[in-house]
């Protein structure tokens, strides 16, 4: 047999307690990448919604200390539309309301308040029927919420008491999108009973062909940095950003705690296989082992373990984002599977494997050939 095979085969040899070992250390590892893909699938959600319809910012509320707010801003008055408008290099601005009136009470999408004339700011294909008029008590309906609800157009959908005519069924090809709804914008701010109906979440804006996005967003930072926020990007968006930072904090503590508690689990595991193994460890050195070749196939039977409960947590990992996506616990698209997080997993594998096997891997090497040939 090979030194290689030697490696492979001897950590499986007590095959409950490498099984333990390895589903010890797995549980650490799925985490690591489960977080990871909600860190991904949070970025990936806020860039698609900054970047919706071609939008190239965002203008939203300061943040909001409201946990029930839909966007994590505070809402601001519909005049800030023209506001913005009237900024130098600004093309095309949109107001969106995002109500907390919902679709479907079950799945929290809600009914998104956006005059008919800015339908093209939300990239929305009306794929049955035709856009609804703002005046008029009616909706469009995503294509996954009509799906869900089993309503088609002609139907009515009662919301807050209140019927109202699906004369239209759309598609944008981003999920969080088509659980929604949409209609006229006086229509949901007086259906969401907001004591200010003139409130909005957001207004979406488009530059000017050429103009530069920095110069344009600096000018309304400058102006209205204490009424406004402008988004660009993730880090600008400040309730999602420290949400980010939350998951990334969690992600360490749960890497280092993996390190630690997967460090003492191979330690012991390690420890007990070289105990078990005296005798044949002092054969093989009474036939000319070097002390340098029992350490490394110690350490190797380490890696072996941690490696293989490396594989063993990422498929964890995977199917629990995949099962959180197909629920719908955290919302459409919640998690995204990148490279990132499998990276970090298997390097948390090496390390657990290269501290906790080297302790007894030492003190296989010190084991003296006469007193271990003679160990029962």
């Amino acid at each position: 047999m090979s030194f290689l095979s030697l490696i492979l085969k001897n950590p499986f040899r007590n095959k409950s307690r490498a099984a333990l070992a390895i589903v010890g250390i797995s549980i650490g590892i799925a985490t690591i990448v489960l977080l990871g893909a909600i860190t991904a699938g949070l970025v990936e959600n806020v860039d698609n919604q900054i970047r919706q319809g071609g939008a190239d910012f965002v203008v939203t509320g300061n943040a909001s200390s409201d946990p029930a707010s839909m966007t994590g801003s505070e809402e601001i008055n519909e005049s800030w539309i023209s506001n913005i408008n009237n900024i130098s290099g600004v093309n095309k601005v949109a107001g969106v309301y995002m109500s907390k009136v919902f679709i479907n009470p079950k799945t929290g999408y809600p009914l998104v308040g956006l005059n008919s004339k800015d339908a093209n700011f939300m990239d929305i294909a009306i794929t049955k029927g035709r856009l609804y008029d703002d005046s008029k008590d009616e909706i469009i309906l995503g294509k996954l919420s009509s799906e869900e609800l089993n309503k088609t157009v002609n139907d009515y959908i009662t919301l807050k008491g209140k019927e109202y005519k699906i004369v239209g069924i759309y598609e944008s090809g981003n999920p969080n999108i088509d659980y929604c709804g949409f209609a006229g914008m006086d229509n949901v701010q007086t259906l969401a009973d907001s004591s200010q109906n003139s409130n909005i979440s957001m207004i979406y804006a488009k530059i000017d062909k050429g103009a530069n996005v920095e110069e344009v967003t600096k000018k309304i930072e400058d102006k209205y940095k204490d009424n406004v926020t402008v988004v660009t990007s993730l880090s600008d968006l400040e309730s999602l950003s420290a949400q980010l930072d939350m998951i990334n904090a969690a992600t360490f503590g749960i890497s280092l705690l993996a390190i630690i508690v997967g460090a003492i689990g191979i330690i012991n595991t390690m420890f007990t296989a070289v105990y078990e193994r005296t005798r044949e460890l002092g054969v093989l050195k009474a036939i000319g082992w070097r002390n340098r070749k029992i350490l490394t196939m110690i350490l190797g039977e380490s890696l072996v373990l941690t490696i293989s409960a490396g594989i063993v947590g990422s498929i964890l990992g995977i199917v629990a984002a995949i099962l959180i996506n197909y629920t719908g616990i955290m919302g459409t698209n919640a998690t995204v599977l990148t490279l990132t997080p499998f990276i970090q997993a298997f390097a948390v594998a090496i390390v657990v494997g290269l501290i906790g096997g080297f302790y007894p891997a030492w003190r296989a090497t010190r084991l003296q050939p006469t007193e271990a040939l003679g160990y029962e």
